[in-house]
């Protein structure tokens, strides 16, 4: 029976992926035009991820900029829910399923969601960040705080999550793991999830 779900937040809740993909595409062409295409493999990486693996060594100078690019780029981002999700919390809410949102975005970004959803708090249970968490997904370390912050077993809780970094951290965690295929086709995250979806239309609490 599930006692608590917890979202993530790109590509979950909201169909900003695209968007990251116009971002990390300019950076990448910049910084990296020996790697055409670049922007795709990273897709559904941490920030410190990315950096550690492309943005270090003679790019270090570089992440203070690139940074500052992407928090400007979040402010004046377009947040349109994925089809269905606010029904489905409702209904989750109704059934007094709790409710988190587990995101490695930053509180500078969640400001701007706030600002443009000013109801978006009131969704949630809780709200976890990258600042609330010692380890980065796929490290189970943030399901785990959340299910902790809500007061769950971890077997009680299920994961929405559409990368791959946060299929497996759901997985890690003990928690049954609902894919989005908002971001990677649903034959490759199958093998990291218990159940692939589209969006919450129609998807039933129980």
């Amino acid at each position: 029976m599930m006692k608590a779900a917890l979202f993530d937040l790109d590509g979950v809740v909201f169909d900003t992926e695209p968007q990251y993909t116009v971002f990390w595409g300019a950076q990448c062409r910049e910084f990296h035009p020996e790697h055409p295409g670049l922007e795709h493999e990273i897709k559904g990486q941490t920030l410190t991820q990315i950096y550690d693996a492309w943005f270090s060594g003679e790019l270090a100078d570089k992440q203070a900029l690139i940074t500052e690019r992407l928090n400007r780029y979040e402010q004046q981002m377009e947040y349109q829910y994925i089809s269905g999700f606010e029904e489905y919390v409702a209904r989750l809410r109704e059934k007094g399923v709790k409710t988190a949102v587990v995101t490695s975005s930053n509180r500078i970004k969640m400001g701007a969601v706030y600002t443009h959803h000013p109801e978006f708090k009131t969704l949630f249970d809780a709200i976890l960040t990258s600042e609330d968490f010692e380890y980065s997904k796929p490290h189970p370390d943030c399901y785990l705080k959340a299910a902790k912050r809500l007061n769950v077993n971890a077997e009680d809780c299920v994961v929405f999550e559409d990368s791959f970094n946060g299929l497996k951290s759901g997985r890690a965690a003990g928690m049954f793991v609902m894919g989005l295929a908002t971001t990677n086709p649903a034959d490759s995250i199958r093998p990291y999830c218990d159940k692939v979806i589209s969006n919450f239309i129609d998807l039933q609490v129980e």
